[in-house]
């Protein structure tokens, strides 16, 4: 009896003294209360401090129909986090020597990837990687159709007019290309490369194919439309005939390098960690160099900070600088940030809020980071 008085005065001693557990429900209670303001679904959040994961939470439905809640183990579409994917397995390659980042992307290509204005212009691997090679989004992203001077007259439209490594425009084509090299320099199916020598050595789960993976603990997505929640059935669609009559090395993107990628929240924490430890795992797995991992984090433009699909942030908090990215597809909102300090990583992704706060510089990533940094890390 004396030893249960003694540990119920220490409980009440941490909680009175702003112990671990009052962080963690004083949070709770603020996001909460958040999520009912911006109309969120579902929500699953990870901390990571001194190379371990200290706090995660799942908030919501994973489907509203079937009233399932969100799991430690359910898996989102992350939307655009999967770019660093696609460019950590483009650093693997280059350290085997397959390949550099001033590598003409037309010889890996197979057909003419120049900008029409600058012919003489070589758009590199580099380039692809930062955004800054000049292509942009026009003419879709979906089909390397797109860009190839053989299968589209108006190819041309797929260039910006300023000489590429000069600019700066956010393109997923980019990444959608960069995948299509990872698999003909590799010799595996993109999906299959990423798995083999990302996450499987990682010890995570997920991956950009559908089939292959569990769909029932698939998170839905959701946009708000016309005052009610719509799910965007679309964002999980397996591709499965297309996959079917797969053209090596040039259908690619039917994986979405760029966006395509399925994981849990705090699996994409084990990922950051990864990075937050120059390209090794706490571990001790290394996935990449230092130096590679040092030249992803490295901007390569001005005023975007953006580097090899990883940039620098200076307003998802304010006040606090950030390396990381985020995502957002079919009302889905990610971000996946760490201090460049290595003091603290956060992790958040939302599968819907309504319309107004689904902006990726507003609402609710901008409020979660927030609120996670405030009770956590401050």
């Amino acid at each position: 009896m004396k030893r249960l008085f003694v540990f119920a005065a220490m409980a009440a001693c941490l909680a009175s003294c702003g112990g671990p557990q009052t962080k963690e429900a004083a949070f709770e209670k603020d996001i909460e209360a958040f999520r009912k303001e911006i109309g969120n679904v579902g929500l699953a959040v990870a901390v990571v401090k001194n190379n371990q994961i200290v706090y995660s939470h799942e908030f919501g439905l994973a489907n509203l129909e079937k009233k399932t809640p969100v799991q430690e183990n359910s898996l989102f579409r992350i939307a655009s986090i999967s770019k660093s994917f696609s460019a950590t397995s483009m650093m693997q390659l280059i350290e085997k020597g397959l390949v550099t980042l001033d590598t003409d992307v037309s010889d890996l290509a197979g057909f003419l990837i120049r900008n029409p204005k600058f012919p003489d212009t070589v758009i590199t691997l580099e380039m692809l990687l930062s955004h800054t090679s000049s292509i942009n989004d026009s003419q879709g992203y979906f089909e390397l159709d797109r860009i190839n001077p053989e299968t589209n007259k108006n190819w041309e439209q797929c260039y910006n007019d300023y000489e590429p490594g000069t600019g700066y425009e956010y393109c997923n084509l980019n990444f959608n290309l960069a995948g299509t090299f990872i698999e003909k320099l590799s010799g595996e199916r993109f999906d299959q490369y990423v798995v083999h020598h990302v996450l499987e050595p990682l010890g995570l789960y997920g991956g950009y194919c559908v089939d292959s993976l569990d769909t029932s603990r698939f998170v839905s997505l959701y946009q708000y439309e016309n005052g009610q929640f719509v799910e965007q059935v679309e964002a999980y669609a397996p591709r499965s005939k297309r996959i079917a009559n797969y053209r090596f090395g040039y259908d690619t993107p039917v994986f979405s390098p760029t966006g395509g990628m399925k994981i849990s929240a705090c699996d994409l924490a084990r990922y950051m960690m990864m990075h937050m430890g120059w390209g090794t795992a706490p571990d001790g797995t290394v996935i990449i160099s230092e130096a590679s991992s040092r030249s992803m984090q490295t901007p390569r433009s001005e005023p975007e900070h953006y580097g090899l699909a990883l940039w620098h942030d200076y307003d998802k908090i304010p006040g606090v600088e950030l390396v990381g990215h985020t995502g957002g597809a079919y009302g889905l909102r990610s971000a996946m940030f760490w201090a460049p300090d290595r003091s603290f990583g956060l992790v958040c992704i939302s599968s819907g809020t309504y319309g107004d706060y689904e902006d990726e510089d507003s609402g609710v990533l901008n409020g979660t980071l927030t609120r996670l940094y405030n009770h956590f890390c401050k």
